[in-house]
């Protein structure tokens, strides 16, 4: 009896295997998608973001998911990548989505605001801020959701022909520069240009720009700036945590399963940290790099940084004023950055100033 009853349960159990293994197999179908980069592939850290997340995703699938990234003008220019992705013609893209302030300045708040957020306060804002939440409602109307895939920290300021002392040196400079910058440098007589990364150092070695910036020492010295230009500025006031963020197309994202869903979303977010770490980490190497071979290493005179300064937020509420997506967002922004100043003044930076202008402990 006891045979008989044990051969039914173990029948039965095979056949629960049987029918279970196509169900398992229709929950993990197999997935491809394409991801247009907006960076070369030479820049290992930030086009290195995509890489990561093509990485993660397919360990934590078997396979199954699988993202081939495409450096900027393999499928197409690198900004072009969100009407990319908006027309689906790729699934996704990993970008700078300041890169797009010429179809709407909104965008800049998805990765970097002229004196805003820094890397951890930008962070906060997306994931507990609620600019999260914002940025998707805005995206809805490209067709696209967005992600977090990476984080460069504060930038630097750019590299120069010629050094800066006064506002009057900014008249007339044809400046590469990224985001909503451009406009407010253009407000001090700057003539901004946007440039895709991989095309600068051969306008500024020709003469087609006079300045540029891109990252900072790590990239900007892969790429060569220190053969063209000599002076090397700091900070960049324009990106003080700036967010590079994986962009999806709606259609796509919402024929995923649910738990390659959850999946991409967790391998964008261990991106963001690993992007930041290794910046922090090469970042001064390759400083020390660049000084040793030349490089004059300056901080923006005051009188420049405080004309930047008010330009900015002259712009930001000329912006506001005429553009209600703009409005909307910039509101619960300014009010998060106000509140995220006090606090990192209590104690961050408070600590960062006793600590990065202490003496050696002595031994």
């Amino acid at each position: 009896m006891k045979r008989r009853t044990f051969i039914t349960s173990a029948g039965v159990g095979v056949a629960a295997s049987t029918l279970a293994a196509p169900a398992i197999a229709q929950s993990n179908p197999e997935i491809k998608w394409r991801c247009a980069s907006s960076f070369p592939k030479s820049l290992d850290t930030i086009y290195g973001g995509a890489d990561f997340v093509a990485r993660r995703v397919a360990e934590m699938t078997d396979g199954k998911f699988q993202i081939r990234p495409f450096a900027a003008g393999e499928i197409v220019p690198g900004l072009q990548v969100l009407d990319a992705v908006k027309d689906n013609t790729v699934e996704c893209g990993h970008t700078v989505s300041y890169y797009y302030v010429g179809k709407d300045p909104t965008f800049a708040f998805d990765s970097a605001m002229p004196f805003g957020l820094n890397a951890r306060q930008q962070n906060a804002w997306m994931t507990h801020g609620g600019g999260m939440e914002l940025m998707r409602e805005f995206y809805k109307g490209y067709n696209i959701i967005q992600f977090g895939a990476g984080n460069t920290g504060t930038q630097m300021g750019g590299w120069f022909r010629k050094e800066l002392k006064t506002v009057e040196d900014l008249k007339g400079l044809k400046f590469r520069i990224g985001g909503y910058a451009g406009t407010i440098l253009a407000k001090l007589g700057t003539v901004p240009q946007q440039i895709a990364g991989g095309d600068i150092y051969p306008a500024l070695e020709k003469g087609t720009i006079d300045a540029a910036e891109f990252v900072g020492p790590y990239d900007d010295e892969k790429l060569g700036f220190n053969k063209v230009a000599k002076y090397y500025y700091y900070p960049g006031w324009w990106e003080g945590g700036p967010q590079v963020s994986m962009i999806v197309n709606i259609a796509q994202w919402e024929q995923l399963p649910k738990h390659y869903k959850s999946i991409f979303e967790a391998a964008c977010s261990d991106a963001t940290l690993d992007m930041l770490g290794k910046y922090d980490v090469q970042n001064m190497r390759a400083l020390k790099r660049l000084v040793g071979a030349g490089t004059i290493l300056k901080p923006y005179p005051r009188e420049i940084m405080q004309a930047c300064y008010q330009a900015t937020f002259e712009v930001y509420e000329e912006e506001a004023a005429r553009n209600e997506k703009f409005r909307k967002v910039y509101e619960q922004w300014r009010k998060f950055r106000d509140e995220e100043y006090l606090w990192f003044r209590v104690a961050e930076n408070t600590f960062d100033n006793f600590v990065f202008s202490a003496p050696p402990p002595k031994k």
